[in-house]
């Protein structure tokens, strides 16, 4: 994916057009001039799948297949796709120069992507706003990122996996009763009720079909950021189009396709779990042995619009995330040591005041009960 079929000339005036998520167009920032992307209208058919299998064996129509150059983080191993004669820059989650090193290489194509919705200023309020709820923040850190630079808009790289899946078990199901029982407490003796669990031998089969499970393939970022993003509105891709990437930039996959399948399996493997203990029912439930068998495996590779802020602050790095089509907000917790101590210490003034006002009443009381 060279940078350069991200570039589209304004017919009007030359400059660069970009896709303007309000407009759901490419736009001119220049001239105004806007240019409609064509095939951007709701689709009655899903996006095709890739086999998994072929996915594997690099088996895939060249169709499928493109050269990209990237420039490599050496902090945080993010991967930007670039092009032209673009050497160096800046990494935009974790705020590291950076030099580009590596060659062409053959990837996976995009098979979809999730257009931004939200404006570069709306995913700024949204992150000084969620910075400003912040109890105990650095005021320093949410003054910095008001009036910082302009946030980066990438498109985040995933995985989807569908499957087909079957699964038989054993087990046993676990019915509560209660036994009356005498016991002595106190030198007494009482008659309570004993929770006891009733075992029962069960064996049987589940059945789940898996669409669209969803596996980040980056790992520049913090999962439990990217985790904190959704939910995506995945019924929403579009065919991707190098359009849409316009003004943005798009940052390669760097988990394996195997990598991700593990990651999809080990989900898929808790859900699975979870219809056997429904369909053992009960009270309690226990799983002996469980064998799932899949077919029919496909995945897609897919791009995820995120608003992305990293600030260096006082000599350490902040990284704050923004999902491009919701405004939800993730990122590392700031914390102010002055801030800190300042609410112990006045935790501990307030208890101290407390404990005289107490002891005072105490006193004052007493001397009440003497005169009467």
């Amino acid at each position: 994916m060279d940078d350069t079929d991200h570039r589209f000339p304004c017919d009007q005036c030359g400059a660069d057009l970009r896709f303007a998520p309000a407009a759901g167009a490419l736009v001119c920032d220049h001239c105004g001039h806007s240019v409609p992307i064509e095939g951007a209208s709701p689709r009655d058919r899903p996006l095709e799948e890739l086999d998994f299998r072929a996915g594997l064996a690099a088996a895939l129509p060249e169709t499928e297949m493109e050269e990209v150059r990237r420039l490599k983080c050496p902090n945080c191993g993010a991967e930007i796709e670039i092009g032209g004669n673009s050497h160096a820059g800046e990494c935009p989650f974790c705020a590291t120069p950076v030099v580009t090193g590596t060659g062409p290489q053959r990837r996976i194509k995009p098979r979809g992507v999730l257009p931004f919705a939200l404006e570069e200023r709306d995913a700024h309020k949204a992150m000084t706003d969620w910075l400003g709820r912040l109890w105990f923040a650095p005021n320093g850190l949410r003054d910095y990122a008001r009036k910082g630079r302009r946030m980066d808009g990438i498109y985040v790289p995933y995985w989807t996996f569908d499957a087909d899946t079957r699964s038989t078990y054993t087990g046993a199901r676990g019915t509560v009763y209660y036994e009356s029982q005498t016991v002595i407490r106190n030198g007494q003796r009482q008659r309570v009720q004993v929770q006891k669990v009733r075992w029962t031998p069960v064996s049987g089969g589940v059945a789940r079909f898996f669409d669209d499970v969803l596996v980040l393939a980056s790992k520049s970022l913090p999962k439990q950021y990217t985790d904190g993003l959704q939910p995506w509105d995945l019924a929403d891709l579009e065919p991707y189009q190098p359009e849409y990437l316009a003004g943005f930039r798009a940052e390669g996959y760097t988990v394996p396709l195997d990598e991700g399948f593990a990651e999809a399996r080990a989900a898929m493997d808790r859900v699975i779990r979870r219809d056997v203990r429904f369909d053992i029912g009960g009270d309690r439930q226990q799983i002996n042995t469980l064998d799932t068998r899949i077919s029919d495996v496909t995945f897609k590779h897919v791009l995820l619009p995120v608003w992305l802020a990293a600030y260096k602050y006082r000599g350490r790095t902040y990284r704050f995330v923004v999902n491009g089509r919701t405004g939800r907000v993730q990122g590392e917790r700031p914390w102010s040591a002055w801030k800190i101590a300042f609410a112990v210490l006045l935790g501990l003034i307030l208890a101290a005041v407390i404990g005289y006002l107490a002891a005072l009443g105490q006193q004052d009381g007493g001397i009440v009960l003497d005169l009467r």
